[in-house]
């Protein structure tokens, strides 16, 4: 088995078109040594750092936040399993954040979420008379705010200022 592959041979491999390689290679993405004809070739170890690429894609990282992560690899060696866990110890707090809001997105497609609409029954339960609003624009519920909050606050006369303020306040008491 070759340890160089072509762009076609690294696209079948990977499930990635080619145009898409040779983009991730314009961005510093991947890297190609090329062939006395000037076609690329690519390390067989390129499959890794696609894969990783694809599903930091999926989990919402950036292009630019991509490259920051796959700059933290040793450039002159192919990566361990080593640098590879430690790689991904920098961003499993961000795959924590986006399942909890995929959960919640899940939860709200059938529940209130404190947008205002108050179109379903259970609205008139978890958001009575909209005082989520009082909490700021939007989905209330599923940026994180909890119905009973927004309840007890709004029937407390408070504002998503306010509270932030008493939050602010209560972690700085001794």
């Amino acid at each position: 088995m070759s340890e160089l592959l072509t762009i076609g041979e690294v696209a079948r491999r990977s499930g990635v078109a080619a145009s898409a390689l040779r983009f991730y290679e314009e961005r510093g993405l991947i890297a190609s040594q090329r062939a006395g004809s000037g076609h690329r070739r690519y390390a067989r170890s390129v499959l890794r750092r696609i894969a990783f690429i694809v599903f930091a894609q999926r989990v919402g990282l950036t292009l630019e936040e991509i490259g920051e992560e796959l700059a933290k690899l040793p450039p002159d060696r192919v990566p361990t399993r080593r640098d590879w866990a430690r790689l991904s110890r920098s961003w499993s707090a961000r795959i924590d954040t986006r399942i909890a809001e995929l959960e919640r997105l899940r939860v709200g497609l059938t529940e209130c979420i404190g947008c205002g609409c108050l179109s379903l029954e259970r609205c008139r339960l978890a958001n009575p008379g909209d005082r989520a609003s009082s909490l700021g624009p939007g989905p209330r519920y599923w940026v994180g705010d909890r119905p009973l909050d927004a309840a007890r606050d709004a029937a407390d006369g408070l504002t998503r200022r306010d509270v932030s303020r008493t939050a602010r306040h209560r972690r700085r008491e001794p």
